[in-house]
């Protein structure tokens, strides 16, 4: 068991009403799934599956959609948090709770099924220490009445099952999503209520890949930044690879952190454009005063 003081109300998956207990890798489980078990299908006869930004990049490449078109017609959003930042989750059948891959055969996108769908009856609790942003992994165990895997005689370690579901490649793309998301959490009243922009800054960049890579390839943008051309060739050549950058970009957006370098003339610019706005904003507030003051007729 693990032997730390975490917060589980800081974990970037979707809530569960059941507070698990914590394992760690070595834990080992009895669990095995096939086609003739009896409950064959059952947990994806009633889904709610939370999506990562990299679950979006498989599937909607798999199925040869836009990033955007893949949103609107297999998700839809929920907030992590009250007022704050989204995930997304799959969209079932229409008036329904199936999986809308789900076939008599099992997943129709099986090799490029979710985080989620992978950890299976496992599940990854990425949470923080107290005053700490970087993430702890934990992992729990799902028990559904339902699910008779768990009678299989077959005992595995939480990390063999995971390399056998290709699930730790997968965790390693969306690390950098999942501590943003701890980091806000974490920041509480003292980061205060992100901006309609910020919100929408975030979705794009976590899900909506292909209209942040065009957001990125703006001439304005690429000229704020220090990089090179190869550099800049290289966080494009791939969706994965963007958004990447895209969590070092949301890091320095959001919060602050220089985790991108800026070119000084850049700085210079920004520096000269507030200036500007300040001395326009003194110049109204003159004028307000001016006309504010009583004259000697009244």
């Amino acid at each position: 068991m693990v032997d730390i003081k975490l917060n589980l109300d800081d974990s970037p998956a979707a809530a569960n009403p059941v507070t698990p207990n914590l394992f760690e890798g070595d834990y080992k489980i009895k669990f095995r799934c096939h086609k003739e078990i009896a409950c064959f299908n059952a947990c994806c006869s009633n889904i709610d599956i939370a999506l990562t930004p990299h679950d979006v990049i498989r599937l909607k490449q798999h199925l040869g959609l836009s990033s955007g078109d893949f949103l609107r017609e297999y998700t839809y959003p929920y907030e992590m948090e009250q007022g704050g930042i989204a995930g997304i989750k799959y969209q079932p059948v229409e008036n329904g709770t199936a999986c809308r891959f789900m076939t008599d055969e099992g997943c129709s996108v099986y090799e490029h099924r979710p985080t989620a769908c992978r950890y299976y009856p496992v599940g990854l609790v990425s949470l923080r220490k107290q005053e700490e942003y970087t993430d702890q992994q934990s992992y729990a165990l799902v028990e559904e009445a339902h699910c008779l895997g768990h009678q299989e005689d077959r005992e595995i370690t939480i990390d063999e099952y995971r390399k056998e579901q290709g699930v730790i490649e997968y965790d390693e793309l969306d690390r950098g999503w999942r501590q943003l998301v701890l980091q806000k959490k974490s920041s509480g009243p003292a980061f205060g209520k992100p901006s309609k922009r910020s919100l929408q800054l975030f979705f794009m960049v976590c899900y909506d890949v292909d209209r942040f890579r065009v957001f990125v390839t703006n001439e304005e943008l690429k000229n704020s930044f220090d990089l090179t051309e190869t550099e800049w060739q290289d966080i494009l050549a791939t969706d994965s690879t963007l958004i990447n950058f895209g969590f070092r970009f949301l890091k320095q957006v959001l919060f602050g952190e220089q985790s991108i370098p800026i070119k000084q003339s850049a700085v210079d610019e920004r520096e000269q454009q507030k200036i500007a706005k300040a001395n326009i904003e003194a110049q109204k507030q003159a004028q307000y005063d001016v006309s504010s003051e009583p004259s000697e007729l009244e």
